[in-house]
């Protein structure tokens, strides 16, 4: 499997809270569902499916996946196929403080930090699609700083939100990336796919 990053990003780099008011306030963040007056559901809410088709599983934080648990399990009509795949992917949690009790929306593996590469070497040895981090900026960044990433898709947005949370790590180490596709939106996003450069 290749590790995919997919995020809703702004144009200083933040990553946090781009769905909703309330979803991470953290470190005094003001800004939550900045992302949303932006989302055109033709362009963006298309290539979104199609990156989740061609996933066999997601690799999320702790916040992340709480969050969607209390979201997609209610979302089980048979007409929307977004769920369906939502809730019938395996999901790989990564937290050091949920049990695996915890893990109320399955199909889900709990991952321990420490174990995170391991796993992760492991996963991408398996046959299959894409291994998708959504959301979960820290173990997005945690993977880019180990080179473990293969491919971005980022709709980069139209908006500078003065400081967040960030995917990219901070540690002087530079990375190529071969961009492979790129569509506008009517609203102004860039719907970004780039490819690590080897």
């Amino acid at each position: 499997m290749k590790v995919l990053i997919s995020e809703f990003i702004s144009l200083d780099g933040v990553v946090q809270a781009p769905g909703g008011v309330d979803e991470d306030p953290s470190g005094g963040f003001r800004h939550g569902g900045w992302s949303y007056p932006y989302f055109d559901p033709d362009v963006m809410g298309s290539a979104l499916f199609e990156l989740l088709r061609q996933s066999d599983a997601m690799l999320q934080g702790r916040r992340t996946y709480e969050g969607m648990a209390a979201a997609w399990p209610e979302r089980t009509d048979d007409d929307d196929p977004f769920a369906t795949l939502m809730n019938s992917q395996q999901k790989y949690v990564v937290s050091d403080t949920l049990s695996e009790n915890d893990l109320s929306w399955k199909p889900a593996t709990l991952i321990r930090k420490a174990d995170l590469h391991a796993k992760l070497a492991e996963l991408r040895e398996q046959p299959g699609g894409y291994l998708s981090v959504t959301g979960s900026a820290s173990v997005a960044r945690a993977l880019l700083e180990a080179d473990l990433v293969d491919e971005l898709a980022l709709a980069i947005e139209p908006i500078v939100l003065g400081g967040g949370k960030t995917i990219y790590p901070n540690n002087g180490e530079a990375q190529r990336f071969d961009l492979i596709s790129v569509v506008t939106t009517k609203t102004g996003v860039q719907f970004c796919r780039y490819q690590r450069a080897r």
